[in-house]
């Protein structure tokens, strides 16, 4: 059975990182043109003895719909023996593949597997990569995940977020860099509940925004290859609304990637 650990790590794969295999899809024309047209559900679950836990992909026409749960029948499945191996797999502490069922389905499992490792480089590499377009994609999915992972393990009750959370009045965390609104993500917190979000918050303006003056800087940040404190005294990183919040949104943000790395 999985520790309480394990399911905290599998709570942020399942509802933040599967989930943005279809951001990728979306974003690169070599993968979206392999499901263009196409129509299937695709599955990746683990087994656990208080039952199967899975995240799947609708595909209607080629477009992609992220569903949480198992559903019956899909036309592709990667069924995990254990939650244990599905994090060490998607954490990069195992290479073993899980059971593929419909692996005879060669068109849809090799844009699948494709998509999982482009997915896989970006937010497990250390270092930016050289691509322009891939540094946008990087950070796009990395305000993603972390702002969806905040909001996972407080509904997962992890101790340190969720007491956060409860006693949180009505406020929005949001990540941001100068000039690229379509990278943006955050997170809404009011009195336990959470709520993670894509884009700009524009009903009114965030409580609090770790706001990066470009692409480069951000990813200083979130790949640790930057100093924080001089990365704020010289402009690169603003902390709108206070970097005592900053420092409070660093640490839950450190707690998300120690879970899946």
């Amino acid at each position: 059975m999985a520790t309480v650990e394990e399911l905290y790590a599998s709570r942020i794969i399942l509802n933040a990182v599967l989930p943005l295999v279809k951001v990728v899809v979306e974003s690169k024309a070599d993968l979206s043109t392999q499901f263009a047209g196409k129509t299937a559900k695709i599955q990746i679950s683990a087994k656990d003895p208080e039952g199967k836990v899975a995240t799947h992909y609708d595909i209607q026409d080629g477009l992609w719909t992220v569903c949480k749960g198992v559903t019956e029948q899909p036309e592709l499945e990667l069924e995990f023996p254990s939650i244990t191996a599905m994090n060490g797999f998607f954490a990069g502490k195992s290479k073993k593949l899980p059971k593929i069922k419909g692996w005879y389905r060669i068109g849809f499992l090799i844009g699948t597997l494709k998509a999982l490792l482009s997915m896989g480089n970006l937010l497990g590499s250390k270092q930016p990569p050289s691509n322009a377009g891939d540094k946008e994609l990087m950070v796009k999915l990395l305000f993603y995940l972390l702002s969806s992972g905040i909001s996972q393990l407080n509904k997962a009750e992890h101790p340190e977020v969720s007491k956060w959370a409860k006693r949180s009045p009505d406020r929005v965390y949001a990540w941001a860099v100068t000039g690229k609104p379509e990278l943006s993500a955050y997170i809404r917190v009011k009195a336990g509940n959470s709520k993670a979000a894509r884009g700009e918050y524009t009903r009114s303006k965030p409580f609090f925004t770790m706001r990066f003056d470009s692409i480069d800087s951000a990813l200083g940040i979130l790949l640790q290859t930057d100093n924080m404190i001089e990365a704020t005294a010289k402009g690169r990183l603003t902390m709108e609304g206070g970097p005592e919040y900053g420092a409070q949104l660093g640490e839950f943000m450190m707690i998300v990637g120690s879970y899946v790395s």
